[in-house]
């Protein structure tokens, strides 16, 4: 998936998120919806950051192995996330 790829579904459901924050009816909905919207805010940030340092700093073998950490650390906060999306789904 490339950079603009990540990008492009990061900002579709962030703004997704935020629309059902802005248009809940309680509290509690729109909590739910503003920690949704600003997990994508977060990973969006995550992945402009990586790609900024695999830009300038990438061929570094050092830096090459903290990229790949770095992008299986987020891998595993999606996989996160989709599990307490599925959970709620369960609900």
């Amino acid at each position: 998936m490339s950079f603009e790829d990540q990008l492009e579904i990061c900002s579709f459901h962030y703004n997704k998120w935020k629309n059902a924050a802005l248009a809940a009816s309680n509290k509690d909905e729109v909590k739910k919806n503003l920690e949704k919207a600003f997990f994508w805010l977060e990973l969006q940030t995550a992945f402009i950051a990586l790609d900024s340092v695999e830009k300038y700093q990438g061929k570094d073998p050092k830096v090459k192995n903290k990229l790949l950490i770095a992008k299986t650390n987020l891998s595993k906060k999606l996989a996160n996330y989709a599990n307490g999306i599925l959970d709620e789904m369960r609900l």
